[in-house]
């Protein structure tokens, strides 16, 4: 009964694993990816993935502010043409250090949850390879030293 759990826990996880990379090979495959991928930055982040995965939370949480900002920015310029030259300096400047105070924010938190999974990560990648050795390069490596040393046994 124990077995056929595993089994199925083994198949789904190879089932899921497979689908990940077909999406990945379709990520990859997209000609502004690979432009991206080809440039240092690029390269830099792949060799990186704590600080890609950071980075990608920053641009995502970042998107909105930064256009709400840029609304603002507008909207004010606007305004200042009008003839409210003052009271516009003073708008941006409050709508800039507000800016900064945001994005200070969002940078810390994208760097707290990118820390929270990768820690997630190492914690289920070392139980995995405690119940699931034969998933690991190093669990089929002792697995095909065990075959062989069995025929050895057999003999003597």
């Amino acid at each position: 009964m124990m077995d056929h759990s595993s089994n199925s826990d083994v198949t789904e996880f190879q089932q899921l694993w497979g689908s990940w990379n077909i999406l990945l090979d379709r990520v990859h495959e997209d000609p502004r990816v690979s432009q991206l991928m080809n440039t240092r930055i690029g390269q830099y982040l792949s060799s990186h993935p704590v600080l890609a995965l950071a980075v990608m939370l920053f641009v995502a949480m970042a998107a909105v502010p930064v256009g709400l900002f840029l609304a603002f920015a507008l909207v004010t310029i606007t305004v200042s043409a009008v003839g409210f030259v003052f009271f516009d300096a003073v708008l941006l400047f409050v709508g800039g250090v507000s800016l900064l105070c945001v994005l200070s924010g969002i940078a810390f938190f994208s760097v707290m949850v990118s820390f929270i999974f990768n820690v997630f990560y190492i914690i289920a990648s070392n139980i995995l390879k405690s119940y699931y050795p034969h998933l690991t390069k190093r669990g089929k490596v002792q697995e095909m030293q065990s075959e062989t040393s069995k025929p050895q046994k057999e003999e003597e």
